[in-house]
């Protein structure tokens, strides 16, 4: 006998997550994981330090982008979360009366978790390409590695990576070095 086809999850769905976790809806699927663990949240409130300041409001850098961080955005079906999520201000749709944005970013960073690397390597990224997302950086704080990626012709190509102590100048943010040393905090 088959098995009995799954609702798709929705929005409504989202309600009933626990304060402490992050919902996301990925290929129908209600997906649940817990919040970021503080060394996940040290790297995403340094490099958005590094990043707002120049790409947002124009201070050393040539502003003209829209960074936020842990933002829903709804692409089609899907809603996901990225850590952080950048949109040029001429694409980005204005502050939405919904919980979600639904014009995909133009570049997202995804930082790694034990528990949610696979899906932000896999389930995510496909999703992100589907609906064109142009740029993706995906770091690793216990690797301590950072990879970039550009969106060509419907897949992802890795420019480039860095690691441990690397300065970086990388797209979409090319007028600006990150010092990679001050993303990374030891465990104990």
């Amino acid at each position: 006998m088959s098995e009995p086809a799954k609702k798709k999850a929705t929005y409504e769905d989202l309600h009933s997550v626990p304060g402490n976790m992050i919902g996301e809806i990925i290929n129908g699927e209600l997906v649940v994981t817990p919040r970021p663990a503080p060394m996940h949240m040290n790297v995403a409130s340094i490099l958005g330090g590094e990043i707002m300041p120049p790409y947002r409001f124009g201070r050393g850098g040539p502003g003209g982008w829209i960074i936020l961080d842990e933002t829903e955005i709804m692409l089609g079906e899907d809603l996901l979360v990225p850590d952080i999520a950048g949109w040029r201000k001429e694409r980005f749709p204005g502050w939405p009366k919904e919980n979600w944005i639904s014009t995909p970013p133009d570049w997202i960073c995804e930082i790694l978790s034990p528990s949610t690397a696979s899906k932000d390597r896999v389930k995510k990224m496909r999703t992100y390409a589907r609906h064109e997302v142009g740029y993706a950086w995906i770091i690793d704080p216990r690797e301590k590695t950072l990879e970039i990626f550009k969106l060509k012709s419907g897949e992802w190509v890795r420019l480039d990576a860095f690691a441990e102590n690397d300065k970086m100048r990388a797209e979409p943010f090319l007028e600006i070095e990150i010092d990679l040393a001050n993303l990374w905090i030891e465990e104990s």
